[in-house]
């Protein structure tokens, strides 16, 4: 079968060669609908977004980028070059290439922080934002969990020893999981090396500036996320997640009372966004962007 998505590059300011899909098929129903950016998670990379680029590719064209040092995306020189706003300013490369200048976006954890600053950089060019599992506020508790895996670089025999790995590390987000769901996961966000082995598929320099608080989130966001208040905003919330507190999402709620909340049962950091719950909400939201 013929692949719905073309493998795409950019320049970012600093020389880097990165890759996004270009799912093209929702450009040919309807030209006039902006397209969705869909940007993941600090460990992640473009293949997070397949099951819900492949149910909408027909309606919807959509660009998953992949950021810096993940996936097909070049590696950076200077590992500091690891931080949401560098990541912010590689996307707007991308869309000025392209010449996108009004869009809607979903951002899963990094990404949904990536979502916020550009809408403070620009909010007239989101026609529409989701945010997933993240808010203006995180947890420390929640970033000192991923700051204990980030960036370890292990390696496993199989693709079974992987998705135990995988179980190990997010049984607690993810309760219900069966074993082929840990195996999609670990096929998500790992690749088999040139030996044979298993390994995670990005740069392990990106827990550097993490870990030195400067790839966490910047300290105050909370204009940054009230600059989304004009377009229509889905807040998605696992939960059993330890990043997003329910008081932080109240506090959201309060600041954009058109924003619809929804929290995924049973889920912890993040929804996966295949969901019940969260598929409805997404539709749902899709179906208000103008």
């Amino acid at each position: 079968m013929d692949s719905i998505f073309d493998d795409r590059s950019w320049q970012s300011r600093d020389g880097l060669t990165l890759h996004f899909r270009d799912y093209r098929a929702g450009a040919q129903v309807e030209l006039s609908r902006p397209p969705l950016l869909c940007l993941h998670g600090l460990t992640r990379n473009a293949r997070d977004f397949a099951p819900l680029a492949e149910r909408w590719a027909d309606q919807w064209r959509i660009l998953v980028p992949e950021m810096r040092g993940r996936g097909a995306s070049e590696y950076a020189q200077d590992a500091m070059s690891y931080n949401p706003q560098t990541y912010v300013a590689d996307i707007e490369e991308l869309l000025r290439q392209e010449g996108i200048e009004r869009f809607v976006v979903i951002g899963t954890s990094l990404g949904g922080l990536m979502t916020m600053l550009l809408a403070a950089n620009d909010a007239a060019q989101l026609a529409g934002a989701v945010l997933n599992d993240i808010g203006p506020a995180v947890n420390a508790a929640g970033l000192g969990r991923i700051g204990e895996y980030v960036g370890q670089g292990n390696t496993y025999a199989s693709w079974t020893h992987a998705a135990r790995a995988m179980q190990d590390l997010h049984a607690k987000a993810y309760p219900a999981f069966e074993t082929q769901q840990w195996l999609n996961m670990a096929k998500r966000c790992m690749i088999m090396q040139p030996d044979g082995r298993i390994a995670y598929d990005y740069d392990v320099n990106i827990a550097e500036p993490f870990r030195q608080a400067d790839g966490a989130a910047p300290p105050d966001l909370w204009s940054a996320y009230e600059a989304l208040r004009d377009a229509p905003l889905l807040v998605l919330r696992g939960e059993l997640s330890d990043l997003l507190a329910p008081d932080t999402l109240d506090e959201m709620q309060r600041r954009i009372p058109s924003a619809n909340i929804v929290t995924v049962p049973n889920v912890g950091h993040t929804p996966m966004l295949d969901e019940p719950e969260a598929s409805a909400a997404i539709e749902e939201f899709l179906a208000k962007i103008q």
